[in-house]
C-alpha cells in the first residue's frame, strides 16, 4: 500500500514542486541533526552549559567597541592567571601545580596551548604590564590610537589557547558564530541541540495525534450509531479544556515524580487535545466515502465492516492524515515554545522556547543574537512545514487536483 501511495499522480506531483521538495530537505536537515544528537551524541547537555568564553559576546558577523573587545580580552587573560595563580588572604601567590591547572583550562573547544608554567608566566607578565597600560585610558572608544597596543595584546592572549582535536577550529567558529549569552555559554549550540527538543515534541505529539484521532474519526464515521457519539462527546469534551491549564495541571501532578522535569507532560497535554482536529477531518470525510459505490458493493459482496475500514476507508484518507500530521508537527512546536517561554514546557535543558525568555534582559540592552538565532531556526523549521503543507494539500487533495 505504501509503494502504491508512493507512485500515485500525487506523490509525482509533489516530486514536480522544487520548492517543497527544497523544503523537505531543509526538514531532514533538522531531523538528521536531532538524530545525531540523541542517537550520535553529537552534542550533550553538558556542552549547552559550558562556558565557552566572555559574556555577551557577539556573533561571528557582529562587530564590537573598543571597551568591549577590551573587556573580552580581560576575561582571556584572567583565565590563563587563575591557572598560575591563586589568592591566598589577600596575596596572590603561585599554584602548587599550575601545570595540572593549565591542562584542565578549556573554554568550549579552546584549551591552554602551553603547559609549560615558566614560559607561560613571562607570557602572562608581558601580556599584563601591557593590559594595565591600556587600563589607564578612561575611554578606549575615544582613543584612537591605542588600537594598535589592543590588537598586540589581543595577539598576545589568542596565544595562550588553542583548538582542541583535529575540528578545534570548526568547533571554535561554531561556539562562537552566534555569540555568547549573559552565562557565556554558546547561543549557537543552545540553539542548535533545541532542534533535538523540537523534533522531539513536534514528531511524538503529531504521531499519536494523528494515528489516535484517525482511528477514532473514521470508526466514527463509518460506523456510526453510538460509537459516533461517543467519540463526538470525546472531542467536545476534551476541546474545552485549553493547553496551559492541562499543561499546568499535567505539570503539578507530575512533580516529584520520575517525570518531573521531562517532556512526558508535554506530550501527555498536547496529545490529549491535539488528536482532535484530525479526528474531525477524518470523520467527516469518512462520512463521504461509505456512501461511494466502491465501499457498497464491498459491503454487498460481504466483506467485514473492519476489513472495509482498513483496506478502502483508511487508505483514501491518507492525504489528509499527512496533511494534519504536518499542521499538527508545526502546531506542536509552536506551542512547546510558548509554554517554555511561560516556564511551563522545557525544564531541564535548553529549548527555543527558554532562549528567547532569557533574552529578554538582552534585548533591552541592545543584544539580539540570541533571540535571533533561536528565531531563526524556529522560522526555518516552520516555515518548511508550511511549504510542505501546501504542497502536500495541492498535491494529494482531490478538491485541489
Amino acid at each position: 500500500m505504501i509503494a502504491k501511495f508512493f507512485q500515485s499522480r500525487g506523490a509525482r506531483r509533489f516530486r514536480r514542486n522544487r520548492i517543497a521538495m527544497a523544503s523537505l530537505a531543509l526538514i531532514l536537515i533538522y531531523v538528521a541533526i536531532a538524530l545525531a544528537i540523541i542517537v550520535g551524541d553529537l552534542l550533550t547537555l553538558e556542552d549547552t552549559m559550558d562556558r565557552v568564553g566572555p559574556a555577551n559576546l557577539p556573533g561571528s558577523w557582529g562587530s564590537q567597541t573598543t571597551e568591549k573587545r577590551f573587556e573580552d580580552i580581560d576575561y582571556y587573560l584572567r583565565q590563563v592567571e587563575r591557572a598560575l595563580y591563586r589568592r591566598q588572604a589577600g596575596q596572590i601567590i603561585p599554584r602548587r601545580n599550575p601545570e595540572e591547572a593549565l591542562k584542565e583550562l578549556r573554554l568550549g573547544s579552546l584549551q591552554a596551548a602551553d603547559h609549560n608554567p615558566v614560559a607561560t608566566r613571562k607570557r602572562v607578565d608581558e601580556a599584563v604590564a601591557l593590559f594595565e597600560e591600556l587600563e589607564e585610558y578612561e575611554d578606549l572608544d575615544a582613543e584612537p590610537e591605542v588600537l594598535p597596543k589592543l590588537e598586540e595584546l589581543e595577539r598576545l592572549v589568542a596565544a595562550f589557547y588553542r583548538p582542541a582535536g583535529a575540528m578545534g577550529g570548526f568547533s571554535r567558529w561554531l561556539e562562537l558564530s552566534g555569540g555568547t549569552d549573559r552565562q557565556g555559554r554558546s547561543i549557537a549550540i543552545r540553539a542548535i541541540y533545541s532542534i533535538k527538543v523540537a523534533i522531539q515534541v513536534g514528531l511524538v505529539t503529531a504521531f499519536i495525534s494523528i494515528l489516535v484521532g484517525s482511528l477514532l474519526g473514521a470508526a466514527a464515521g463509518f460506523y456510526g450509531g453510538w460509537i459516533d457519539h461517543l467519540v463526538i462527546w470525546l472531542y467536545s469534551t476534551f476541546s474545552s479544556i485549553p493547553n496551559l491549564v492541562l499543561l499546568t495541571l499535567l505539570a503539578y501532578m507530575f512533580t516529584g515524580s520520575i517525570f518531573d522535569g521531562t517532556l512526558i507532560p508535554i506530550y501527555v497535554a498536547f496529545c490529549m487535545t491535539f488528536w482532535i482536529g484530525p479526528c474531525r477531518v477524518i470523520r467527516g470525510e469518512t462520512l463521504k466515502l461509505r456512501e461511494l459505490e466502491y465501499v457498497q458493493a464491498a459491503t454487498a459482496i460481504g466483506f467485514g465492516k473492519f476489513y472495509i475500514l482498513l483496506r478502502h476507508i483508511l487508505p483514501n484518507t491518507a492525504h489528509l492524515m499527512f496533511i494534519n500530521f504536518s499542521l499538527l508537527f508545526i502546531g506542536a512546536i509552536k506551542s512547546e515554545v510558548i509554554l517554555s517561554f511561560l516556564g511551563l514546557g522545557v525544564k531541564k535543558g535548553p529549548s527555543w522556547g527558554i532562549m528567547i525568555s532569557q533574552s529578554g534582559q538582552e534585548v533591552i540592552n541592545g543584544f539580539f543574537w540570541q533571540i535571533g538565532t533561536a528565531t531563526a531556526l524556529m522560522f526555518g523549521l516552520v516555515l518548511a512545514f508550511n511549504i510542505l503543507t501546501d504542497a502536500l494539500q495541492d498535491a494529494f487533495d482531490p478538491k485541489h487536483v
